[in-house]
């Protein structure tokens, strides 16, 4: 998560349902970057994985009505884009 979630009502809340928080906080990224020069973040990894099922009609206007369905579309969705960022050999 990046540092918009530094709350320390989000980190109460994380800590209530027992997840294991990855918040930077205020400043951290920016003296990372002062400090490494290859550092680069990575949520742009998410926002490509969500742009490349956007791609999938099916999973971008949800047609299916019950979830279990739903489900086994976005999980068809992810093979095929691992199938095909692998490519067809591996």
């Amino acid at each position: 998560m990046d540092k918009g979630y530094d709350f320390d009502e989000v980190r109460e809340l994380v800590r209530v349902f027992g997840f294991t928080v990855h918040i930077r906080t205020r400043g951290e990224e920016s003296r990372a970057i002062k400090r490494e020069a290859g550092f680069k973040a990575w949520h742009w990894v998410v926002e490509r994985t969500h742009s490349w099922m956007n791609r999938f009609r099916r999973i971008l206007i949800r047609w299916e009505k019950r979830a279990d369905t739903y489900l086994a579309m976005v999980h068809l969705t992810l093979g095929i884009i691992t199938w095909r960022a692998t490519g067809p050999l591996g």
